[in-house]
């Protein structure tokens, strides 16, 4: 299986290049630049790209280009960005900079739309093309979340996962829109998850947890997949 992996330096994104993957795979990272930290898991081919997808269109040809003749089974977009003081309580959406906003419309919706136009002729020719969006609990109506740009975004996402299921379903294609809470990123997966769980006392989801719904998720036959799955912490009041 041949997987991307879009935003793959840090946090979840560099999480999921280090736990996904059998012997034999093919594990292709996305970022502005490579990780000096990181080190390829012991059979499992790793490739990276260096794209900066703040530039939609020249990130997506960039990624398309360095895909096209190898192929790829299985697109996970794990990028997001989100307003200076967002989950904070000093957020205020009057006081957020139309710049920011435009670039966080640009990242959350535009690159992802470009980039799934750019590689869906490369993921239909596999046998089982796979989609998953890393979108979050503020997507989902009635979050409790002020945020308006990042919750739009990740509406948005949604909106995109069943769009695009409804114009290549006879093709097989599964698309998984996974709604996650707040997470633990500062603790990497080569921390023990039992004490990562600790961290943020319940309020925090470890990074450990998102990567074993993704190998869940990819681990399915071609006859079935994960349509959206929410993922909140286990005392987040709003679910």
């Amino acid at each position: 299986m041949k997987t991307m992996v879009v935003g793959a330096s840090k946090g979840l994104g560099k999480a999921l290049m280090e736990g996904l993957g059998q012997v034999g795979d093919t594990l292709i990272g996305v970022s502005r630049a490579r990780p000096s930290a990181f080190t390829p898991v012991a059979g499992i081919e790793t490739q990276w790209i260096e794209a900066n997808l703040a530039e939609p269109a020249t990130a997506a040809l960039i990624i398309e280009q360095a895909v096209a003749d190898g192929g790829l089974d299985t697109l996970v977009y794990n990028l997001g960005i989100w307003e200076e003081l967002a989950f904070d309580s000093a957020y205020s959406f009057l006081a957020d900079q139309d710049a920011q906003l435009q670039a966080i419309v640009n990242c959350n919706i535009t690159a992802t739309i470009l980039l799934i136009k750019r590689l869906l002729p490369v993921l239909l020719k596999s046998n089982a093309p796979r989609i998953i969006l890393t979108g979050s609990t503020s997507g989902l109506p009635q979050s409790g979340r002020p945020e308006v740009t990042f919750g739009a975004s990740k509406f948005a996402l949604r909106g995109i996962a069943d769009a695009l299921r409804e114009g290549y379903r006879d093709q097989r294609l599964g698309v998984t829109c996974l709604n996650l809470g707040y997470l633990n990123t500062e603790d990497a997966l080569s921390r023990p998850r039992a004490l990562a769980e600790q961290h943020g006392e319940g309020h925090l989801i470890p990074v450990h947890d998102v990567v074993q719904v993704v190998r869940m998720a990819l681990s399915l036959s071609s006859a079935s997949y994960i349509k959206e799955l929410t993922l909140p912490a286990i005392l987040d009041e709003r679910f």
